[in-house]
């Protein structure tokens, strides 16, 4: 259905050590816990997904780390909370159809949130960025 929350937890950042050549990144998410709720909206009655989500970004080496833990509240009907708690039950598994929502959604936000954070505490940048490079100078001439 639809992602009606989205919260950050706990935020941790740190730098450990000084940065030198051959950094390295290592960026991992995962959902840790799928729970089910209430949410009473006026006098209706809505079922929503808790998706507890763990998000990192790890600097080696020993140089860092950012960890971000969050939940989402994704809006779904009664006959949908209760297949998707019981896979979870079962296999500690969600349909890929729903996951594939839910982990875009925290890619898009951590993503960010980690970004800057890094830059607060002068780490590198977790992911690539765009750079701008020199012409080469050979390649101007228009003849």
């Amino acid at each position: 259905m639809a992602i009606v929350g989205f919260n950050f937890d706990k935020i941790l950042v740190e730098k450990t050590g000084p940065i030198n050549k051959g950094v390295q990144v290592k960026n991992n998410m995962s959902i840790k816990n799928v729970e089910e709720q209430e949410l009473i909206m006026g006098e209706k009655k809505e079922y929503v997904l808790k998706f507890s989500f763990e998000f990192s970004s790890v600097y080696s080496p020993k140089i860092g780390k950012v960890a971000i833990d969050g939940h989402i509240l994704f809006l779904q009907d009664k006959a949908g909370v209760k297949k998707i708690m019981d896979g979870w039950k079962k296999k500690k598994n969600v349909p890929n159809d729903i996951a594939t929502v839910i982990l875009n959604a925290v890619l898009m936000k951590c993503n960010v949130k980690a970004l800057v954070l890094s830059q607060d505490v002068n780490l590198p940048p977790h992911i690539r960025l765009p750079t701008i490079s020199p012409k080469n100078k050979a390649n101007d001439y228009i003849g």
